[in-house]
């Protein structure tokens, strides 16, 4: 993860609200799909369980977590 003090520029913002994981995953994952190779999201998710749900999400598809601030999480999409 990169310096909590660096600046993430992000292409993309998207509000998650409380969305759950299952539902959460499929829209990161059409959002991304949308996205180039290394942009980056930026998503607010307030669920609960996001710190440890994204995460994961990211190990399992080999996108890249660039910083976790609960509520904020900047996901690096990965290289086709």
């Amino acid at each position: 993860m990169t310096d909590p003090d660096d600046p993430i520029k992000s292409q993309r913002v998207y509000d998650a609200g409380t969305t759950l994981c299952g539902e959460l995953a499929l829209e990161l994952r059409a959002m991304l799909r949308e996205m180039q190779p290394g942009d980056v999201l930026e998503v607010v998710a307030n669920d609960s369980a996001a710190p440890q749900d994204l995460p994961a999400w990211c190990d399992v598809t080999g996108h890249a977590l660039v910083r976790a601030t609960h509520p904020h999480y900047w996901i690096r999409r990965k290289a086709d």
